[in-house]
């Protein structure tokens, strides 16, 4: 009977004030390809408050990433993997470009975030 009881109480207590024993919850992960002379995708939505970690990858050489208003200025190597957390705290539109010369396209080479409520 005394272990019916617990496994009752236990039960109502996870759903009454949450599991302790699942950490937080991981942030949405958005992968992003850099090859000459784009970012695939260029465009990405985020919600405000909500961490994200860009996971950046290049298919061709090295490129960069930086974004200015939400603090990002990374390196993206080839066949390297680069992670950037981000926990966007103000809405709006914010455009992102390549940081790292590579070729005569790199000017065009841009990326547009959208941070919405």
């Amino acid at each position: 009977m005394f272990g019916i009881k617990f496994v009752i109480t236990l039960t109502a207590a996870l759903l009454f004030y949450g599991n302790p024993f699942s950490g937080p919850e991981t942030p949405r992960r958005i992968e992003i390809t850099a090859s000459k002379f784009s970012y695939n995708p260029n465009r990405i939505t985020l919600k405000k408050g909500e961490p994200v970690v860009l996971v950046l990858h290049s298919t061709d050489t090295t490129h960069g990433l930086k974004i200015p208003d939400l603090n990002v200025n990374t390196e993206i190597k080839k066949g390297k993997e680069s992670e950037i957390p981000l926990d966007p705290t103000q809405t709006g539109e914010f455009k992102g470009k390549c940081a790292h010369f590579c070729g005569s396209g790199h000017g065009s080479m841009t990326i547009e975030v959208d941070v919405v409520e």
